[in-house]
């Protein structure tokens, strides 16, 4: 294989691009729109000339236009797949810190936000909600295995080792990675429809249950999370109000901040009833937990872009000093989107 120029690279790539966008043979004039090089069409039309005379791309008929020839896909891939696997442990690494930043974060958010009211608190990690596809990555592990890594809005990453039925050479590996990429990117949960997977196992003919397997953790990486982590704090201010101190209604209150579980629910069952301000109130009986009818429960979204969000809760007596609770949250939530806007 013949090394090309950055020119050359770039034009190669340009026509490939657009020929995945249209199915169309590429001409000159079509390049000289849509690139960065400010070269003229009969420049480019000599260059489009060298990359046939090497095999990189195709004259499919008479007319001006080119397709990318099978070489010509194999360097694109290779380079994309080199390009995408540098960015998969960019990735890793930086969400591996963020991570690690937002977790202290949290729980010195929820600890602040105790000390501030005198009541109970608890906040959530973000999870990511109506995530779209960024990118996937088909590399074979040895002639019985492929990897899939899914990278998805948000620069969540999954990865899944998946078993081949038959081995799979490297241009199957290329043709797929096309197939799914080109179909799947930029697509959320909700826009995958049974047609679409329909199409795309017809055209992967003998692997489709590949394909099938691949879209169907596509679907497990872009539904919302259902791991929530929840960091709470604060729990031993309820015994500050007598209508809360009794001994099984106090017990009742630690054992739900203790286990969370009831707290993961009461999220669960909250998400998407939020006003237009991202704060809810809940009074007595209104609560969805059994063990704090006796209180008020106001809770608040944030949201840190690029479709996450978590929940943030301070539970107190029916008399809870409202306008403080609302007023501690509305200022959390402008305090959380400045400091992860940093990291």
């Amino acid at each position: 294989m013949v090394e090309l120029d950055e020119r050359k690279r770039k034009i190669l790539k340009a026509i490939i691009r657009t020929y995945l966008e249209t199915g169309e043979p590429v001409g000159s004039r079509t390049i000289s729109k849509y690139t960065d090089l400010n070269l003229s069409s009969a420049t480019i039309r000599n260059e489009m000339s060298d990359l046939e005379d090497l095999g990189y791309i195709l004259q499919p008929h008479t007319s001006a236009g080119r397709i990318p020839s099978d070489m010509g896909y194999r360097l694109y891939v290779d380079e994309l797949m080199l390009e995408k696997e540098r960015e998969v442990a960019e990735i890793k690494e930086m969400m591996i810190e963020k991570t690690d930043r937002m977790e202290k974060v949290l729980k010195q958010v929820v600890k602040v936000l105790a000390s501030n009211t005198n009541y109970a608190t608890m906040i959530t990690g973000p999870s990511y909600n109506h995530n779209k596809v960024k990118f996937i990555q088909l590399s074979k592990v040895h002639d019985e295995q492929i990897l899939a890594v899914i990278v998805v809005e948000g620069n969540l990453v999954k990865n899944q080792i998946i078993d081949l039925a038959e081995p799979m050479n490297d241009d199957t590996v290329l043709k797929l990675n096309l197939l799914l990429n080109t179909q799947l990117n930029g697509l959320t949960i909700e826009e995958i429809s049974l047609g679409m997977i329909t199409k795309l196992k017809e055209q992967a003919g003998a692997f489709s249950d590949l394909v099938g397997t691949v879209i169907d953790a596509v679907a497990e990486a872009i539904s919302p999370d259902d791991d929530v982590e929840v960091y709470t704090s604060g729990a031993t201010n309820i015994f500050k109000y007598p209508e809360l101190s009794d001994s099984s209604k106090a017990s009742e209150l630690l054992s739900a901040f203790e286990e969370k579980q009831q707290l993961v629910e009461m999220i669960k069952d909250t998400v998407g009833e939020e006003e237009s301000t991202g704060i809810q109130v809940y009074i007595g009986s209104e609560s969805p937990i059994q063990t704090m009818k006796d209180c008020s429960v106001v809770t608040a979204t944030y949201e840190l872009g690029e479709g996450m969000q978590g929940t943030v809760g301070i539970i107190g007596p029916k008399r809870m000093d409202y306008e403080n609770v609302v007023d501690n949250l509305k200022n959390l939530k402008i305090q959380l989107d400045a400091i992860f806007k940093k990291t």
